[in-house]
């Protein structure tokens, strides 16, 4: 990996940022080694090692890959003594080896990943206090590094609660999770959003570089869901036959549905006469039908729109609505300030979804509900760069995903670190995956 770095390439600048970013930088990578550890705690060997979906790697590839990663930037990219090997790397290099194909690699086992993955940590400590906190250079600029390590640690976290929701193998019990707040008042269904211009992007010190360069564009009036779609609300399109009539779907995802025999999202159990159960994390209950729906791919969500006499909203739209349509900058919908448990469901400490209305404090400027936090949102885009887009600092990142391939999703899941959602952090994925944490809202031309 170190030698695909594109020296020099989209710099990332302060934004205005304190310099003093090495205090951040710590407990972020605390926070989500924690939250890795917790995850993990008390799972038998066998099923650390197992693969449990041919989607997702055995859980102990991602414990020493996260590891590895760690090592190459926060130790050898700065200057440190490395612990591994190049050929120890490409056991956990995700570029060489598909997710399919993992468990049949010479890994690690369970106890030699975990105290691997704590001697690197143990080192970077170490080497974090004897690093300037003014440099220049690009990967410490703001702390950029860190910040891009703490990230990816974060997003591992999310693939593995992905990976434990697909466990068929055990019941898996999660660990305390945190009580939801009871919801307020649902919101009205549409809200307005004027057309103008919109600010795309960021120039923060820890965004990735396919947030970059922020820019200014133009987007037409146009109305949003106030709120993601629920399960209550996708329910009546199941049992309207939406998923056997061919007039809702794209070709491709007509073709797909029809190859896997779907007709519900995943984890959804029909159990006959309008009654639903839902399988998450092991334990079977009543599907909620006041939560933001999940599981859905971008094909189910594009279906459901057409139905409804909607669309989804292109990325530039949904960031128009999280700015919020006064002008003023915001990193988050509510402002500047970073997300709290009052602001969005995050973190991955309710293990799941909240009912609409649940955050108040987390409204947009325009009146929008929950633009952060409880499931990421499928976008009706392609992931292209923007105008401008230099790879940092590895093509890898971002730049060998850009096409028509993949489609954008916004906003963050409740699995997803507050470190790693902002207005302009953009995800990306194929658009017929359903396992991860995605719903969607629907937009509409103004008439």
């Amino acid at each position: 990996m170190m030698s695909r770095i594109a020296e020099g390439q989209g710099v990332p600048r302060q934004g205005g940022e304190p310099r003093a970013w090495k205090t951040r930088a710590w407990a972020e990578l605390e926070t989500s080694r924690a939250r890795v550890l917790g995850m993990l705690a008390g799972l038998p060997e066998a099923e650390l090692l197992r693969q449990h979906s041919s989607l997702m790697s055995p859980l102990v590839w991602d414990v020493a890959h996260v590891a590895n990663y760690e090592e190459q930037w926060l130790l050898r990219a700065l200057g440190a003594p490395a612990f591994t090997d190049a050929a120890f790397d490409a056991i956990y290099d995700a570029f060489q080896h598909p997710r399919a194909t993992r468990s049949e690699l010479s890994l690690l086992k369970p106890e030699a990943a975990f105290a691997y993955a704590a001697r690197v940590r143990e080192a970077v400590r170490e080497h974090l206090d004897s690093l300037p906190e003014d440099s220049p250079e690009p990967l410490l600029a703001g702390g950029y590094v860190f910040g891009m390590v703490a990230q990816h640690e974060q997003q591992h976290a999310e693939t593995l609660a992905a990976t434990l929701q697909l466990m068929t193998s055990l019941e898996y019990r999660v660990p305390s999770p945190r009580p939801r707040p009871r919801p307020g008042a649902v919101p009205l269904a549409e809200v307005f959003i004027p057309g103008g211009p919109v600010r795309l992007g960021s120039d923060g010190a820890w965004a990735y570089d396919n947030e970059r360069p922020a820019f200014v564009t133009e987007v037409g009036p146009f109305l949003l869901d106030a709120h993601p779609v629920t399960n209550g609300d996708y329910l009546v399109f199941v049992e309207s036959g939406g998923y056997e009539d061919p007039r809702w779907w794209h070709p491709k995802g007509w073709d797909f549905v029809q190859a896997q025999g779907l007709r519900h999202p995943q984890f959804w159990l029909p159990q006959g006469g309008h009654v639903w159960l839902r399988r998450r994390f092991g334990v079977v209950e009543p599907l909620p039908k006041d939560e933001p729906v999940q599981h859905v791919c971008w094909y189910e969500a594009d279906a459901y729109a057409r139905w409804a006499g909607k669309r989804l909203p292109t990325e530039a739209e949904w960031e128009k609505a999280a700015r919020g349509s006064d002008g003023t900058p915001r990193e988050h919908p509510w402002g500047d300030a970073a997300p709290t448990e009052a602001h969005a469901n995050l973190g991955g400490g309710t293990w799941g979804p909240a009912p609409v209305g649940s955050y108040p404090a987390g409204v947009s400027a325009d009146g929008v509900w929950g633009l952060l936090g409880d499931v990421w949102e499928w976008t009706a885009s392609d992931f292209r760069p923007y105008a401008g887009f230099r790879a940092f600092p590895y093509r890898e990142y971002s730049e060998v995903f850009f096409g028509e391939d993949y489609k954008v999703l916004r906003g963050g899941a409740w699995a997803s670190a507050p470190v790693a959602v902002r207005n302009g952090f953009r995800n990306w994925d194929f658009p017929i995956r359903r396992h991860i944490f995605a719903g969607f809202r629907c937009a509409r031309d103004v008439r």
